[in-house]
């Protein structure tokens, strides 16, 4: 028996290296170990053998059983990648030069988004980003924002039933997670990981429940600035704001404030700036963006001390600049890959 397991072995090991099909292999893996290959009827032999020499006839079949699967196993990966190679077709050449000449752009909001970023930079700002699902705390808690503020109903925030967390740090067991809202949520991280002074950006996307139309959406994308240290004023935020629409729309341009209330700023601030030397704006005053001093609770929430740091933060809609900008009269355009009106950026 032991020599006709070798020969079993010795002819799959020449047999199954040549053969290039699918049928051709399913074929021989039958004549090997189908329910009667040769294997199988040698197998089928362990009756007649005598007791005493069956552990021996055992260990002989399994290590033949074994060398002939690892052989089978071989050469069918080796038919399986011929067969992808066949359908790929011939390799491709990363060097030749593409058939569709055509240079892609970056999207408009991509661009208001860097020259925002660029502007402010220059001042010293550094960009943050954090995640857009969130826990009620970064959200809102840590924004002094009450529970029974109409922001945190069901009509305006999107909340997920189950999340796993993904790293998340929930500071209550019964804490629900939502969509963000605003990027308000990365200045709280920033204030709990890192000591001040401090002066971020934090553009990304945020989510509402809004109707979609010509200047609302469900998903948009916002950019808030913060700055956290000793002695600032609202000298301060009314100059950078006065620097960044300079050096976005020229030098005529101003801002004004207007008092507001936000939870997290006091005092607050609604902000316009003049928009007659533009064009394709048409208006005196524009409302542009919200602002105002980090309200001392929110610090003390962050652990620092209100009576040794201030601070100032702001938010604006990159859509709502970018609207501007470009004379942009439906906001649902950015979000439609329509390539005609892509290009018109590059």
């Amino acid at each position: 028996m032991q020599e006709q397991l070798a020969a079993i072995l010795s002819r799959a090991e020449t047999e199954l290296p040549a053969l290039d099909n699918r049928p051709a292999f399913e074929a021989a893996k039958a004549r090997y170990v189908g329910p009667n290959g040769e294997l199988t009827a040698v197998m089928k032999q362990m009756g007649t053998v005598p007791k005493e020499q069956r552990p021996a006839f055992g260990k002989a079949v399994n290590e033949a059983k074994l060398a002939l699967q690892a052989l089978l196993d071989r050469t069918l990966a080796r038919l399986e990648e011929s067969e992808l190679a066949a359908r790929l077709g011939p390799p491709i050449d990363p060097t030749l030069p593409c058939v569709d000449g055509t240079a892609g752009t970056r999207h408009p909001l991509t661009l208001v988004r860097d020259e925002i970023c660029r502007i402010l930079g220059t001042l010293g700002f550094t960009v943050r980003e954090g995640p857009e699902v969130e826990t009620e705390y970064y959200c809102f808690d840590a924004l002094a924002t009450p529970a029974d503020h109409p922001a945190r109903d069901l009509q305006d925030t999107y909340y997920l039933p189950e999340y796993a967390r993904f790293g998340n740090v929930s500071r209550k067991a019964d804490e629900r997670y939502l969509l963000r809202v605003h990027t308000s949520s990365v200045q709280i991280r920033t204030m709990l990981a890192e000591p001040p002074p401090v002066r971020i950006l934090s553009p990304g996307r945020v989510f509402r429940r809004d109707n979609a139309d010509a200047t609302h959406s469900a998903n948009f994308h916002q950019i808030e600035g913060l700055v956290v240290d000793r002695g600032i004023t609202v000298c301060d935020l009314k100059a950078t704001l006065d620097y960044l629409f300079q050096s976005l729309l020229g030098k005529e341009a101003k801002t004004r404030f207007r008092p507001h209330y936000f939870g997290y700023t006091e005092p607050s601030f609604e902000v316009d700036f003049s928009a007659k030397h533009i064009a394709k704006i048409g208006k005196d005053w524009v409302e542009i963006m919200g602002c105002g001093m980090v309200d001392p609770v929110v610090l003390e929430e962050v652990g620092l001390d209100p009576q040794e740091w201030s601070g100032f933060a702001f938010g604006l809609g990159i859509e709502r600049i970018a609207m501007m900008l470009y004379g942009i009269d439906d906001i649902r355009h950015f979000y439609a890959n329509d390539t005609r009106f892509l290009r018109q950026f590059g």
